[in-house]
């Protein structure tokens, strides 16, 4: 961080003897380290002296993290429910405020959204053929565990199911995927006007992409339980002995279309801020026309007990202690859901660190704040440790230690609906971040285990793993070693794994990342540790949990703080932003081999004409790499000059968008980066989805689109390496 004076000045241009000792003991350590490393990785985008003031920098703010503070903001997250839309996840909103401004951030704001939200007023499912149940839709109380036994806790609900009750037959559909119903058809079981069962996760997809499907084949609801097999007794102790889901755990969620349009349903486009015209809800394609409600596997069971039909296919049996039938017939149940849909105020929380020298670049740092009910992971581990990390940046300020670019740094609702927040705030603020935004860093859960997953865009892979070899982990080792090895396990046992595939470059959907990749083209990284976890989005979820099973001692919920606090000043104070174009270049070429090799697209269309393309971008973003590296070696640069190339690099993420936006899905601008409808990754998507379909029209269509890009941010890189080459003194080609 460097005032606008110069190196480790204040704003208020005032040098300070803490500054000065600790930029003489962070060129000691930062040249031991280079000397180290500088053969075969330097920090890319700082000269020497930059990269030993950063180092400097990233030791002291890593040695403020502290455990017992973390712990001590995720007890108050956790300490009631708070849903979206909850008067306690208001309440939070202005908390989170309060924090900040008492930390010394800057513009501290708490901006008001007007969103449709969905809670329920009753549900009730019941057996009435043959014999009698009635469901729970409850967990079950802990004595261990206070929390357990909060009344103000939902029951069973799942966001934005349609209202309404039926009395029908139950099927059950496996995982209620496209592939499950055509085997029922198959054997003569057609689902209009039933109710349909199906499990969460085997294989895994979107609960809201399962409603879709029974929707569009004419169920008249659908019943997503937890089958131990996923996450219950079978993978090993369960809640609260160990951490995976008991008995009568719920998995609640939204069920809407956000792979269609996300953000509030009724102001698709648009920003839901207070007056903002609304669409009717019978317009809005992301809203779901089926009654949905999720059940544990205890009230589940009494219906797969007593279904009839044919035995279910051995990868359809599940590992509750009776043999699975696809019913139809003899099942039937009375289900009534009576949802509470209206226009609810929404609060995103948002505060900054002005940047010393170019305050118009802004580093994005976000995490939702709402959960299903007390969140422990999912998101209020993310959101304690960015309380911590902004607490330590704000000593730091305090200290006179600013950084170059401006650091944003947001607290989303809504997210568990339908990305709300971020969305809301995205699409009133696109224009300006389109100009600003440098990249987006987004936590959603910080963890639930040891296990790190990163994602990145092609062009931030790599300085994820240059920082990570950086920090300690509790292991003793680095995390850089840790990941290795937990990525091999990811990758099905590949060892060892090459640093070009430790970061994962296949980025769906599901989180707050949404808006800034794949509507306003923004590069962005998503962090996580991860572990055994069976109380997703229930009860469970809560402080007993994380300090029993996921993070005793809070010390990943630490690392996480340093590893996202070290990769937002990695980029804040890059002398030339580290983006890696030559890494992009390489994933793109990957993206179409691995195209080719599925759909046999170069059979249909010229598809050497792509390739040719992207390997052009390639050798560009190598060569820019290199003039990168004279650059900012010569010194040469002044600050305007800076502020100019790195306003020119980015706008590289920005032109993979094209206005048009993916056929069918006009909201998702990305080409290299969408999702599909099951939440994942979804690479070159205009042209995967075209060639999918057999439209080999459309595939060229959008081959070209691809190949107007390339050759477009080919161009723009070449133009900055001329730039940069006339500042380094080197020749120009």
């Amino acid at each position: 961080m460097r005032g606008s004076e110069g190196p480790l000045r204040a704003a208020d241009g005032k040098s300070y003897r803490w500054v000065i000792a600790t930029f003489v003991l962070g060129i000691s350590l930062g040249i031991a380290a280079l000397a180290r490393s500088s053969d075969t990785n330097p920090m890319v985008g700082f000269s020497a002296r930059g990269a030993a003031e950063e180092i400097s920098i990233e030791q002291e703010f890593r040695s403020m993290a502290s455990t017992e503070q973390i712990s001590k903001f995720h007890r108050y997250l956790t300490s009631e429910p708070h849903p979206a839309g909850s008067a306690r996840n208001n309440e939070l909103a202005q908390w989170v405020a309060k924090q900040w401004r008492e930390q010394g951030l800057e513009d501290v704001t708490v901006h008001q959204y007007d969103v449709l939200n969905s809670r329920p007023r009753e549900i009730s499912l019941e057996m009435v053929h043959p014999g009698h149940y009635r469901a729970s839709l409850r967990e079950d109380p802990y004595d261990v565990d206070a929390d357990t036994k909060n009344s103000k806790a939902d029951g069973a609900y799942l966001g934005y199911s349609a209202s309404g009750e039926v009395t029908a037959p139950v099927v059950y559909a496996h995982s209620g995927n496209p592939e499950d119903y055509e085997y029922l058809r198959a054997h003569g079981i057609d689902v209009r006007g039933k109710i349909v069962l199906v499990r969460y996760s085997n294989p895994y997809s979107y609960r809201g992409f399962k409603a879709l499907t029974a929707e569009r084949l004419g169920a008249a609801a659908i019943l997503i339980y937890s089958d131990p097999q996923e996450d219950g007794y079978t993978r090993g102790k369960v809640f609260p002995d160990g951490p995976w889901g008991p008995e009568s755990h719920i998995q609640r969620g939204a069920i809407t279309y956000d792979f269609l349009e996300p953000g509030d349903p009724l102001t698709p486009g648009w920003a839901s801020v207070p007056g903002a015209k609304r669409i009717a809800p019978e317009q809005a394609i992301s809203l779901p026309k089926i009654m949905g409600v999720p059940l544990s596997w205890r009230d589940a069971k009494p219906l797969l007990e007593k279904m009839d039909g044919p035995v279910a296919p051995d990868s359809w049996q599940g590992r509750l202690p009776l043999k699975y039938r696809l019913g139809g017939k003899r099942v039937q149940v009375h289900l009534k859901v009576d949802m509470d849909t209206s226009v609810q105020p929404y609060y995103v929380t948002e505060a900054r660190i002005r940047g010393s020298e170019a305050p118009d670049q802004w580093v994005i740092l976000g995490n939702h704040r709402d959960a299903w009910v007390y969140g422990a992971v999912d998101p209020s581990s993310g959101t304690a440790s960015m309380l911590e990390l902004t607490r330590n940046l704000g000593e730091m300020l305090k200290q006179g230690i600013r950084p170059k670019r401006t650091l944003v740094i947001c607290s989303w609702d809504g997210e568990e609906y339908a990305l709300t927040g971020s969305t809301e705030w995205g699409e009133e603020f696109a224009d300006e971040l389109k100009q600003k935004a440098v990249a987006y860093l987004n936590v959603d859960e910080a963890t639930s285990g040891s296990n790190f997953e990163g994602d990145a865009v092609g062009s931030l892979a790599p300085l994820l793993v240059d920082v990570s070899r950086t920090l300690p982990a509790p292991s003793g080792k680095t995390l850089y070693d840790e990941w290795k090895v937990s990525r091999g396990v990811e990758l099905k046992g590949k060892q060892p794994v090459p640093d070009f595939e430790l970061a994962n470059t296949r980025i769906g959907s599901g989180s707050d990342h949404t808006v800034f990749l794949n509507f306003l083209g923004i590069p962005t990284v998503g962090l996580t540790f991860v572990g055994p976890y069976g109380v997703y989005h229930s009860l469970y979820d809560d402080f007993y949990w994380m300090n029993h099973f996921g993070d005793p001692g809070y010390r990943y919920h630490s690392l996480m703080t340093q590893l996202w606090g070290a990769v937002a000043l990695r980029l804040a104070n890059a002398e030339i932003l580290p983006f890696d174009f030559e890494s992009y270049g390489q994933h793109i070429r990957q993206f179409l081999r691995e195209l080719d090799d599925a759909s046999h697209v170069a059979a249909h269309i010229d598809f050497d004409s792509l390739r040719k393309y992207a390997r052009g971008f390639e050798q560009a973003g190598q060569e820019l790499k290199q003039s990168a590296s004279r650059a900012v070696a010569s010194g040469g640069m002044n600050s305007a000059k800076e502020i100019y190339i790195n306003q020119e690099l980015m706008k590289v993420e920005h032109n993979w968008c094209n206005p048009d936006g993916i056929p069918g899905r006009p909201w998702f601008k990305h080409s290299l980066y969408a999702a599909r409808y099951t939440y994942a990754h979804l690479e070159l998507p205009g042209l995967t989805e075209a060639a999918e379909a057999g439209d080999w029209r459309r595939a060229r269509e959008q081959a070209n689109i691809l190949e107007d890009e390339l050759m477009k941010n080919t161009m723009l890189l070449r133009h900055v390496k001329q730039e940069l080459d006339s500042f380094a003194g080197a020749e120009n080609p």
